[in-house]
């Protein structure tokens, strides 16, 4: 009963592996899930609602605006309801509302509403499940921390041999298993997360910063909001999607960044300090914008704090992740700033190596720690790295107390 006490929302869609979905629904309650069970139009021309209420115990919910005794808004009640929202098959079509963020019917109605962990399991022909929309739209739900089952390769509905059959329903409940039990590992916990570049103003107009998107950070803060943690994400400017459930603090610059960071120091238990803090910035800003003079210029810089060294020598028992982004001598220079910064373990990466640079969504790192242990980890997503991030830091925190 791995699921005991555990609350899924399971929804279907409509492709010919909804036949699947009572198969997947009978194992998660015989592992001891409460189940409500969603089914939009489409799905109902291949699965039965009754056959569902009957193996769930509970009413089938269809339609956006039908009356339930047990949630006042339906859609609302749903989303606050889960713990975890499984999709069973899910489309081309589905997987394309949630990643433009429609909502004309019940489930993608909650989807917006939801803060749970959402895992998908698509299902369809090859060709269209290698349709580079297909594709594009799978990666932003996967940015955004959507989990995604890979189809298997198999017999497919047209008679067709090729990848895009619906997992079992056993990989299904055990992935479920998987990510609700580690749901709450993290809970209890707040956490510090920087993010993003700063931006160091010369003028109303210019500005220096560098190339960090924040990717990094955020997928830290989604991560560790996923796993029950409550985060603080202190981000400079970026252009990505807020993560669901963090208490959010955009600023600007080094200082400002530094002045939230120990403003709200004192009330977090680790850190993972994964923002691109400049390094220098201009000694004067002009109030006014600088004009062209038909000769060189000269700035003058001087030295930004360093957020994550500041930190660190306050830092106590709390748990210190840092970042070194290196073209260079990258273990010796890492190695360096994690005794500089008093840091517990270090992240390593390559700027010059192929998935590693700022703006993607993969990352290349390695893992270093202050008893000089080294880890690589081979290219990954950048959520995957976050993971094995915060398994240190839930290691390294179990280990303390």
């Amino acid at each position: 009963m791995k699921l005991q006490g555990r609350r899924i929302l399971l929804a279907a869609t409509g492709g010919i592996a909804a036949y699947k979905t009572p198969l997947v629904l009978r194992q998660l309650v015989k592992q001891g899930a409460e189940v409500r069970v969603v089914l939009t139009a489409a799905a109902q021309q291949f699965v039965a609602p009754k056959t569902l209420e009957v193996l769930s115990g509970h009413p089938v919910h269809t339609e956006l605006f039908e009356r339930s005794d047990e949630f006042p808004v339906l859609h609302v009640g749903l989303a606050e309801w889960a713990d975890l929202v499984l999709i069973a098959p899910a489309t081309a079509h589905l997987i394309a509302k949630l990643a433009h963020g429609l909502a004309d019917d019940l489930l993608s109605t909650l989807m917006l509403s939801s803060v749970a962990p959402a895992l998908l399991a698509p299902a369809m022909e090859e060709n269209m499940l290698l349709h580079a929309a297909v594709q594009a739209n799978c990666e932003s739900l996967q940015e955004r921390g959507f989990v995604l089952l890979d189809p298997e390769a198999g017999e497919l509905a047209s008679g067709a041999i090729g990848k895009g059959r619906m997992a079992e329903p056993e990989t299904i409940v055990e992935r479920v298993i998987g990510l609700t039990c580690q749901e709450r590992d993290l809970q209890g916990m707040r956490l510090l997360v920087t993010a993003g570049p700063t931006v160091e103003d010369l003028d109303p107009v210019r500005f220096v910063t560098n190339r960090s998107s924040g990717k990094m950070g955020f997928a830290v803060a989604q991560r560790a909001v996923a796993r029950g943690a409550q985060v603080v994400l202190v981000a400079g400017p970026t252009a990505l999607p807020i993560p669901q459930g963090v208490d959010y603090h955009p600023v600007r610059s080094a200082l400002e960044m530094l002045a939230v960071c120990e403003q709200v120091f004192d009330t977090v238990d680790g850190m993972v300090l994964a923002a691109a803090v400049a390094d220098y910035r201009p000694a004067q800003v002009a109030t006014e914008k600088m004009k062209r003079h038909g000769g060189g210029l000269t700035i003058e810089l001087v030295e930004n704090p360093d957020i994550a060294a500041a930190l660190g020598k306050r830092k106590g028992e709390r748990y210190s992740i840092c970042f070194a982004m290196e073209t260079e001598d990258g273990m010796e220079r890492a190695k360096e700033k994690l005794q500089r910064k008093n840091g517990d373990l270090i992240a390593l990466n390559n700027l010059r190596q192929e998935g590693a640079g700022f703006g993607v969504d993969t990352n290349i790192v390695t893992l270093i720690d202050a008893q000089g242990q080294v880890e690589s980890l081979p290219k990954m997503s950048k959520l995957a790295v976050a993971d094995r991030l915060l398994d240190r830091l839930l290691q390294a925190q179990s280990q303390r107390t």
